[in-house]
């Protein structure tokens, strides 16, 4: 890893940085090499309840580094057929990783989100802004297109005619409309966010490793199956979930009135 990413652990929770602040944190090949090793990384370590992924300096990620595109270097160089394979074997490796990441990832939106930023941001499972926080799906503004799943995130967090509004304008939203059109689950002060993050987080990692992990994959299959197919689903997870350690130990906990202690053994 490069430091393009930091990675911190306090307790269950991580926070992964986009550590290019000079660039307000553009996905560079650096950046998705060191975010590809960090979600690796988590989805092994099962002492990891939560992630919180937040931006350096000014700015959550501005995306696509314009000076490559002008340049026509790194993932915007070469042929239409290279390019074609840059984009399936760099930055569309981020979509597919996050959304195999086991664990609730919460986005704590610092500064601007854009383009493939804001994608990045729709990848996670909960957001919070800053009031600094905007957001806005600029490819049609360049001639191109949201190459990094955007098409399919944007509209699973906002609705269809919302995302259609942001993506064939471009235009910026600001915190507030953020949070109005459900893009956000709530603004903050700019001194406030990584508290509120930290806090959102410590409320998820409370709970058992184990269920925490198999509910989200529930909920991420839930977005492309049949209810039959989830409810099968379901009822494995679900006979598995009551055998586990924490289960017992919540419900005895429940009876004895006391604080649960949740260890994750298997």
């Amino acid at each position: 890893m490069t430091e393009a990413v930091k990675f911190e652990q306090h307790g269950s929770v991580v926070t992964l940085t986009l550590n290019r602040p000079d660039t307000r944190n553009a996905i560079t090949e650096d950046i998705v090499a060191d975010l590809l090793a960090c979600c690796d990384r988590v989805n092994y370590d099962l002492s990891v309840r939560c992630v919180i992924l937040t931006g350096a300096g000014k700015g959550f990620s501005s995306g696509g580094n314009i000076n490559e595109m002008r340049e026509r270097t790194s993932l915007f160089g070469g042929s239409a057929a290279q390019i074609r394979s840059g984009y399936r074997e760099g930055i569309q490796r981020i979509p597919l990783t996050m959304y195999r990441l086991e664990v609730p990832v919460i986005a704590a939106v610092n500064g601007a989100a854009i383009g493939a930023g804001l994608d990045l941001a729709m990848m996670c499972d909960m957001r919070i802004a800053s009031t600094y926080a905007s957001f806005a799906e600029v490819f049609v503004k360049l001639g191109i297109i949201p190459g990094d799943g955007g098409a399919w995130f944007l509209p699973r967090a906002i609705g269809m005619a919302r995302a259609s509004e942001m993506a064939f304008t471009g235009d910026r939203l600001d915190a507030e409309t953020a949070l109005e059109w459900g893009l956000v689950s709530r603004v903050v002060e700019p001194e406030k966010l990584m508290e509120e993050a930290r806090a959102l987080a410590d409320r998820v990692a409370a709970n058992p490793p184990e269920a925490l992990r198999m509910t989200k994959r529930l909920m991420r299959e839930g977005q492309r199956v049949g209810l039959e197919t989830l409810l099968e689903l379901s009822s494995g997870m679900q006979a598995i979930a009551h055998h586990t350690p924490d289960h017992h130990e919540a419900v005895d906990a429940m009876f004895e009135k006391r604080d649960p202690k949740f260890t994750g053994e298997r």
